[in-house]
């Protein structure tokens, strides 16, 4: 069994994995790991993979130490199952990486474009050679509704559950509109694009954001929320014999 400790920008993911199949799920704050001992105990797990996008916490860390079995700390240097052709691996987050490995892993032989609407919203594509290509960064819907607060004088801040309408009948529905439909067209028009120059394109899309497309778009949509973690597992099963 295999635990996977996936270090987001909001969360972390505790994930226990049989095989190639996630198992449990467990939620936890990002700075302390405060799940993590509770985890440990109650599964058997025989190997384990970090990735994380932030610096690891001093008090992250202690609970980390508390780990007995061989753990693979995840960076642009780690073997992974596809080619990195991103121009600065170092600089390519290690949620990004592990993505287009996790979709790649599930239709491998395909052109695969990640959306990943979490904190940012990142686009990811993979190509049929398992080549793995770039991506762009943008930001996420809560990063949206705050910087419109932020820098300007008068817009309040909207939280994003609310109505939705075509054009809003008041500021806090205009915001909401804005902020939700522009990033809609956003994906739509990426997914459009994208699926001109690689007709056979499959999508992947994953993160905490609910965004509801165009139904013509919708049905290419795989919807995975493991994505990230399906592709730190299979990084970890890659390195396994050099743990």
């Amino acid at each position: 069994m295999n635990l996977v400790i996936d270090i987001g920008n909001t969360r972390a993911k505790l994930v226990a994995f049989e095989g190639p199949e996630p198992i449990e799920e467990v939620h936890t704050s990002n700075t302390t790991l405060e799940a993590l001992p509770e985890f440990l105990q109650k599964h058997a797990f025989r190997h384990g993979i970090l990735g994380t996008v932030i610096d690891i916490t001093p008090e992250a860390e202690e609970r980390l130490k508390h780990i007995t079995f061989p753990m693979l700390y995840l960076d642009w240097q780690t073997p992974v199952p596809i080619r990195n052709r991103y121009a600065s691996p170092e600089r390519l987050g290690a949620d990004r990486l592990a993505a287009a490995v996790g979709a790649y892993s599930q239709q491998p032989g395909h052109d695969i474009l990640i959306i990943d609407a979490g904190t940012c919203i990142t686009y990811d594509f993979i190509d049929a050679q398992g080549n793995y290509l770039g991506g762009n960064i943008a930001p996420g819907m809560h990063m949206r509704l705050k910087s419109l607060h932020t820098y300007t004088a008068r817009l309040p801040l909207v939280e994003a559950e609310g109505e939705v309408p075509m054009l809003g009948f008041d500021t806090e529905s205009a915001i909401r509109a804005g902020v939700i439909e522009g990033m809609r067209y956003e994906i739509e028009g990426y997914i459009r694009h994208f699926k001109e120059k690689y007709p056979q394109l499959l999508i992947f899309l994953t993160g905490g954001d609910n965004i509801n497309f165009d139904s013509t778009i919708k049905s290419l949509i795989f919807v995975d929320n493991f994505i990230v973690p399906k592709g730190l597992n299979c990084i970890l099963t890659f390195n396994n014999d050099k743990l």
